[in-house]
Parts: structure tokens; C-alpha cells; sequence
């Protein structure tokens, strides 16, 4: 563990701590600490308070990641399927590191999680900003033994997850926009990637990421999109990430061995509740064309219907985006 991440997790409880008292704890001089203090701001996203006479401390305070709180909650079901759990300080991006200890060999029901990524994904190539310690940057290696074309309907389901995660912790009035972007007010609170991988016939290796804003700080000043986060929505205490980590891993199972027996067709009628935009008139955008209608919900292989002149038809994520005034596809 750096220097750096160390002095984090001394301060980590918003508590004053004197220049002293870090040095000795961690093995360096008063001079290198004020030195990394003055860079955690930034890295943080919040101030960092000095005070004379009583040393530095954080604006609020950080709950790092920790496996062995993650497992003590999770219930005991999702456990029997869950193999490992890795935790990084900071990695380019929890799905692309889980997609290569796939492709060495990594068994289902392995997680990545990190307190920060330097090159987080989101759809369509765009960045997802990921300050340090802040939000939930999780990654679910799962196996299967169909091909890819089985799973289409998988990213869907997974934004199932998310939506049963964030009410069961008592965040209300969130939902899902096709395909996987999970919004509260117009604003985005979640995302999903999944990136796939096997032959036709199966197997497949599939990594389901999810980004998951809990408290975006400073950094929301780099986000070219409305947003929001968990601490901007409840009026109650704040919950710890250990635990809503704990609960996504809980739901993210049970809606995977869900998937793998019925398919997206027992999650429809559900999607579709919680559907911002179902009787909507929309607009999908491809590289050549617009097409305007209104939104119908979506089929069991995923594809969103779009009702144009009476009649059905049927698109599928990856050839088209969608809009629609304020919610605009990003």
C-alpha cells in the first residue's frame, strides 16, 4: 500500500489528526505529510481542513472498501456463488482488468472492485469519471454456457439488479432507460457495460460492470451530463458503500440465476414498471438515420419496440441511441 493511500486511511474518519501523529504512523517527516496532504483535494474531491494547533482532517469522511465487510453482508445464497473478491486502491478500469484474468482462466463469480479507475468505461466508448474512494466501481466475472447471442438480453436484467438494490436500501423514485442507464429526475445515477466473449455455440464469459454514483464531490465539475448521487437524493444517513456493494453482488446473482433459467422474459413485466419512458414518443438516432415513434417497451431478446405508424418495430443497443428531451442518450 502507497504512502498516499495510507495517509487516507489514517484520516479516513473526518477526525482531526496532527502532522505529528501521521508522521509517526506512517514513517515519514511532518514536511512529506504536509506534502501529500496537499494533493489529496484534488484526488478526493473534497477540502481538506487545517487547522493550527489541531492538524488536518477530511471535509467528510471515507469508507474505504474493505472484502471482509462485503462478505459478512452478503446473504448467504449469493455467497455459495461468489469465488473472490479483489479490491484495487486504483486500476485503469475493473472491466478490462476482469476481462483478462478471464481470459486466464478466472472462475464465475469473480468481482473487481476499485477505489478509483483512471480509464473507466462507458457506452460508446465515453469515460466514466471516477474520483477516488467516492462512488462503487464493480465488475461480476460469471460464465455461461450458451453462446453470446443467448445473452442480449442480460444488460437489462442486470439494470433489474441495480433498481431492486437501490429500493431495498430506501432510495425511491429512481428508474431505467433503455438499454442500461439507471436515472433519477432526468439525471444519471448508475451505468451499466457488459463486454462478452465466447464462441457461438458457448461457452461465454461475460464481465457485467456497473458504475454506481454514491458521492461524486468536486468531480461532477468533469461530467458532460446531468448527474446525480445517492447523497444528494436521501434525507437519511448516509449507507456505507461496504453494504450497498454487498447488496448489488446480492441481486446481480439471484437476476443472473434467474437470466440463466428463463431468460429476460421473467424480467419484462418489471422492466418495463420501471420504465421511464414506456408510451413515449422518442427518437432513435443510428449512423445514417432518425426514427421517431413512441416507446412500446422492449421484447425477451432485449430490443426496445418503437411503434411508428402503427406499426411495431424493433432495435436493438449498439445500432441506435435514444432521445428524448432531457434524457437524452449519453
Amino acid at each position: 500500500m502507497d504512502t498516499k493511500t495510507r495517509l487516507i486511511r489514517a484520516m479516513s474518519d473526518g477526525r482531526f489528526h496532527s502532522g505529528e501523529t501521521l508522521a509517526g504512523a506512517l514513517g515519514i517527516s511532518r514536511a512529506a505529510v504536509w506534502k501529500h496532504i496537499h494533493s489529496l483535494g484534488d484526488l478526493l474531491g473534497q477540502n481538506i481542513h487545517s487547522v493550527r494547533g489541531k492538524g488536518y482532517r477530511l471535509s467528510h469522511p471515507i469508507e474505504l472498501l474493505d472484502s471482509g465487510q462485503i462478505a459478512q453482508s452478503m446473504a448467504e445464497f449469493s455467497s455459495r456463488h461468489i469465488n473472490t473478491i479483489h479490491i484495487h486502491n486504483a486500476i485503469d478500469s475493473t472491466n478490462t482488468w476482469l476481462m483478462q484474468k478471464g481470459a486466464d482462466g478466472a472462475v464465475s463469480g469473480t468481482v473487481c472492485l476499485s477505489e478509483q479507475q483512471s480509464a473507466g468505461k462507458g457506452r460508446h466508448g465515453r469515460q466514466w469519471i471516477s474520483p477516488f474512494g467516492s462512488n462503487i466501481y464493480l465488475s461480476l466475472l460469471w460464465r455461461f454456457e450458451t453462446g453470446p447471442m443467448g445473452l442480449g438480453g442480460l444488460s437489462l436484467a442486470a439494470g433489474i439488479a441495480i433498481i431492486r438494490t437501490l429500493q431495498g436500501l430506501g432510495y425511491q423514485g429512481v428508474g431505467l432507460k433503455w438499454p442500461n442507464d439507471v436515472l433519477w429526475q432526468g439525471r444519471k445515477l448508475a451505468g451499466l457495460l457488459l463486454e462478452v466473449v465466447g464462441e457461438a455455440e458457448g461457452p461465454s464469459q461475460v464481465v457485467i460492470g456497473i458504475g454506481l454514483n454514491t458521492r461524486i464531490g468536486e468531480h461532477g465539475d468533469a461530467i458532460d451530463q446531468p448527474w446525480v448521487d445517492l447523497v444528494s437524493i436521501s434525507d437519511e444517513t448516509e449507507i456505507p458503500r461496504n453494504r450497498i456493494v454487498a447488496k448489488l453482488i446480492d441481486n446481480l446473482v439471484d437476476v443472473i440465476l434467474t437470466y440463466r433459467r428463463s431468460g429476460l422474459a421473467a424480467f419484462i413485466d418489471e422492466w418495463q414498471r420501471h420504465d421511464l419512458l414506456t408510451g413515449e414518443t422518442i427518437s432513435l438516432c443510428s449512423a445514417s438515420q432518425e426514427y421517431e415513434g413512441r416507446h412500446r417497451g422492449i421484447d425477451e431478446t432485449g430490443a426496445l419496440l418503437l411503434e411508428i405508424d402503427g406499426k411495431l418495430r424493433r432495435f436493438y443497443a449498439g445500432e441506435v441511441s435514444l432521445r428524448h428531451g432531457e434524457l437524452e442518450e449519453q
